[in-house]
């Protein structure tokens, strides 16, 4: 094996060829390169150049079956030592902080990724080869320590980021394809929640693979811990993924609560897929429908548009999920709902709004809410027809003017209800006039059903 003639080099044990040990000492070996990755010479590049290089001439003259050794021990065999070898090497490749990382210190990433790459190119082939040689399923308790960081490995460089480049872009693609391939799977969300009923899938595990990057204190440490967290949630769909639902929600608040509008969007994303894909029934136990809402509400605050589109689309979504309990019989005020707090919200923000890309935002999203509409009309109809009863029948020392201001303000209310409901309060105003022996409550329906059905609205 080519050695490196530095004098800063340090000394390696064992001889030159690892490859040579007999297969009794190829847990050894690996150790020793696990040790050359990991331990305090690690941080001198030409160690681990020269580590890469050992590890690469090790898979290329072991055989196949030799790398499976013990993998039905308690501490996994050769597979596992590789196991914390994989680990490593993702780690390896992995990119800075960002603020560290800029210009050609992500060059030097993207170097490093297309070398580790290669490596887990190699690992699957021999995995690929032992398939087919060895008895029994020691090659799936094999995989089952590399799969989980050889996924990630592929997912933080696959697609196009500061700190990838199409070199590494490319290599990593063949990675997650060979590893996919050897692994059975027909496609990621396959790998992720298991091919069919008996299968758990691997989701679990990167979830926990990625716990320690995704609390508050560590999340920025890695660049690419909230992209592969991001990705690999939105392939997971129902009803696999409520199962998961006490690991995926934290971080999708923690990310979408930052400071940067890149990062909220990101989270607000993730939250969504989340209405989407856990039921009602999950989301309302333990109150997290709620925290959900007021972590998305906080956000209309904000002036960025792209960031008020994702959160408005989530919420429509939630929204039926916070009403699924609210019923209201008209013996009390109609409690405000979330939909209305929303609303109001969206109308107050975009009147004074100058600034044309927010306020076509509000209103890209006002028809949204206007065709709720309809499965609120009754609800609202018996809010509207209660307030002018109460209002006509009134007999406190309320200014005349007043009553018939509110009076005026409630028919064109039921108009403006007609209008978003194509027409069907008209229907059911039609025997009011027959059975309500109160004037100003006659006079008020009679507006409505006078308001011809093709005729334009032009109320208040």
């Amino acid at each position: 094996m080519e050695r490196d003639g530095s004098p800063e080099s340090p000394p390696r044990e064992g001889p030159s060829m690892p490859g040579e040990c007999p297969s009794s000492d190829l847990g050894q070996t690996l150790s020793q390169i696990l040790h050359h990755l990991t331990g305090q010479e690690s941080r001198r590049g030409k160690t681990r150049n020269a580590a890469l290089q050992d590890l690469s001439a090790l898979l290329e003259a072991t055989e196949c079956d030799q790398l499976f050794e013990g993998s039905d021990t308690s501490l996994g065999g050769v597979p596992g030592v590789l196991g914390k070898v994989t680990t490593a090497l993702e780690k390896y490749a992995a990119p800075p902080k960002e603020e560290q990382g800029r210009g050609d210190g992500y060059s030097a990433v993207a170097e490093k990724a297309a070398a580790v790459g290669l490596l887990f190119i190699k690992l699957l082939r021999k995995v690929e080869a032992a398939k087919k040689s060895l008895v029994g399923l020691a090659w799936k308790r094999g995989l089952r320590h590399w799969a989980g960081p050889i996924y990630m490995f592929a997912i933080t460089h696959s697609v196009q980021q500061p700190w990838t480049r199409p070199r590494s872009q490319d290599v990593a693609r063949e990675v997650l394809t060979l590893l996919l391939h050897v692994a059975e799977c027909g496609s990621v969300a396959g790998f992720l929640h298991g091919e069919n009923e008996d299968e758990k899938g691997r989701f679990a595990e990167i979830m926990g693979l990625l716990q320690p990057d995704l609390n508050k204190e560590s999340w920025k440490n890695n660049p690419a811990t909230k992209h592969v967290f991001s990705w690999t949630l939105q392939q997971v769909t129902r009803p696999w993924l409520n199962q998961h639902l006490e690991r995926i929600l934290p971080p999708s608040l923690l990310i979408s609560d930052d400071y940067q509008t890149e990062n909220k969007v990101l989270g607000v994303h993730c939250l969504h897929h989340i209405v989407l894909n856990v039921p009602a029934a999950d989301l309302l136990q333990y109150n997290r429908a709620q925290v959900l809402y007021h972590a998305l509400f906080n956000h209309l605050y904000t002036p960025e548009h792209y960031l008020i589109q994702a959160v408005l689309l989530c919420l429509l979504d939630l929204f039926p999920v916070l009403e699924k309990g609210l019923h209201w019989k008209g013996g009390a005020a109609r409690p405000t709902t979330h939909c209305d707090e929303v609303l109001q919200l969206i109308l107050t923000h975009m009147e004074p709004e100058h600034r044309i890309l927010l306020r076509r935002t509000y209103a890209r999203n006002l028809p949204a809410f206007v065709k709720r509409i309809s499965c609120r009309l009754v609800v609202l109809l018996k809010a509207l027809l209660k307030l002018i009863c109460d209002v006509a029948r009134d007999s406190s020392l309320t200014p005349e003017p007043v009553k018939s201001a509110l009076l005026e303000e409630a028919t064109d209310c039921l108009l403006l209800l007609d209008c978003c409901s194509q027409g069907q309060v008209k229907g059911l105003l039609v025997k009011i006039p027959q059975s309500c022996e109160d004037s100003k409550v006659v006079e008020c329906v009679r507006k409505v059903q006078q308001v011809s059905e093709g005729a334009p609205y032009s109320g208040t």
